[in-house]
């Protein structure tokens, strides 16, 4: 399975770690590489095994999921970091996505539907099942859609529609045959009209306003 997306599970309970393992493994396209009881150890992991997806507990000892987020992040560990939990208060999904993680998932998810998000955000898409984006979107004190009102050009509604879509600023620039500079700074210029702080909060702005492509 040289193709295959190389995926870490951490978890600190083994029999979540054993029902991922034994589900995911049936997958033509999917392999798991190594599980992790704790994030300490869910980053030494990563660290090691470079994943391209980790399954990623936020409730654990030692150190917790978003910690861990963080601490891959400051390392540049490039996995895509899918949170994979029982939690679903506002307190746990704002800091998760904050520090980096490209999706948020619940532990009844189907087990297909797992599957189906492991591939979205190992192609770059961000992705949230349903209720988390709701619930996400309508807490004031994330900042999210609660924007100046300023209204985009139509080149800056573009480049937020290919944001939404995961792509990296130069992936945006090879599409609309622009200069990485430029993009950056129409990236900066959505952030600032929008008054939100980050292109996880532009992507679900984008989702929430139907800018997304």
């Amino acid at each position: 399975m040289a193709d295959a997306i190389k995926v870490l599970v951490v978890d600190d309970h083994q029999v979540v770690r054993r029902g991922l393992r034994t589900f995911l493994e049936v997958q033509d396209d999917i392999e798991v590489v190594g599980e992790a009881a704790d994030g300490a150890e869910g980053v030494q992991r990563a660290e090691e095994l470079r994943p391209d997806v980790v399954l990623m507990d936020v409730k654990m000892p030692v150190m917790d999921g978003v910690e861990a987020l963080r601490r891959l992040r400051e390392l540049g560990n490039p996995a895509r970091v899918l949170i994979v939990t029982s939690f679903t208060e506002q307190r746990t999904v704002v800091p998760a996505l904050r520090a980096g993680a490209a999706g948020y998932v619940y532990k009844d998810v189907d087990p297909d539907a797992l599957a189906g998000a492991i591939r979205s955000v190992h192609a770059g898409h961000i992705l949230l099942q349903p209720e988390v984006a709701g619930a996400l979107l309508s807490q004031e004190d994330t900042g999210l859609g609660q924007g100046r009102g300023t209204s985009l050009t139509d080149r800056e509604r573009e480049v937020l529609g290919l944001i939404a879509d995961g792509r990296s600023n130069r992936e945006i620039a090879r599409a609309l045959v622009l200069s990485e500079k430029t993009v950056k700074t129409h990236v900066s210029n959505i952030l600032m009209k929008l008054d939100l702080a980050d292109r996880t909060q532009a992507a679900l702005w984008a989702v929430r306003h139907g800018a997304a492509g």
